[in-house]
């Protein structure tokens, strides 16, 4: 499996030399820290405004118009697009990448993820060591897991089957146009394929196929 089976990393972003469509998918969460490493942060703004409730750590970008909460937590190296929302409460770990017209919602934590255009984190999520592409969503609640509750390496789900990936930490990878509602729970190394929908309060592991739909049984109902 690669990188191009499931997003693609739009032009605007000034990393394209660290993210290979070629790459697995989980390569490109290695990757993020050697892509803001390389990066000038000596040429962002020094002369933003931040509010007074806005706590930034370390090397930060943040487009101009990013538009900021009264209060929140930005940890470095971190590079923020523009137009996106940062909610109250945010809470941005280190090793982020965020693209153009983004949502970072409200007591949401992020840590070494790359989120490319206009991916809707609202309310409540936990976003590690994952990659989200364009306009995919996460549903109030949703986590993506990234550690094995034994410690051990994290497998990576594809179409063929389980591949070992090397890494102790390791998310998921969400195409474009993926939806995962409220509650959900992925599993560390799940991969959604474009336009995918895991439903709320799912707890999923695993490959999910272009346009599949995956969902936990159905409660019986009072009538049954």
């Amino acid at each position: 499996m690669k990188a191009k089976d499931l997003f693609s990393l739009p032009t605007h972003l000034p990393f394209q030399d660290f993210f290979e469509p070629e790459m697995a998918p989980w390569e490109w969460v290695s990757a993020i820290a050697n892509a803001l490493q390389a990066f000038d942060f000596l040429d962002r703004d020094e002369d933003r405004v931040c509010p007074p409730g806005v706590v930034i750590v370390g090397d930060v970008f943040i487009h101009p118009t990013v538009k900021l909460p009264p209060y929140a937590v930005i940890e470095g190296p971190a590079w923020i697009g523009p137009h996106t929302q940062i909610r109250p409460g945010a809470y941005i770990r280190g090793n982020v990448i965020v693209g153009e017209g983004c949502v970072l919602g409200h007591a949401c934590e992020y840590k070494n993820c790359l989120l490319m255009d206009q991916v809707e984190t609202a309310h409540f999520n936990y976003v590690g060591d994952s990659v989200l592409g364009s306009r995919s969503h996460l549903g109030a609640g949703a986590i993506l897991a990234n550690v094995r509750l034994d410690r051990a390496l994290v497998k990576a789900y594809t179409p063929t089957g389980l591949v070992e990936t090397g890494l102790k930490k390791l998310g998921a990878c969400l195409a474009e146009g993926v939806e995962v509602g409220c509650n959900a729970v992925l599993q560390p190394g799940t991969i959604l394929s474009r336009k995918s929908w895991v439903g709320p309060a799912t707890a999923f592991g695993g490959y999910l196929a272009e346009g599949a739909y995956a969902a936990a049984a159905k409660a019986r109902t009072a009538h049954s």
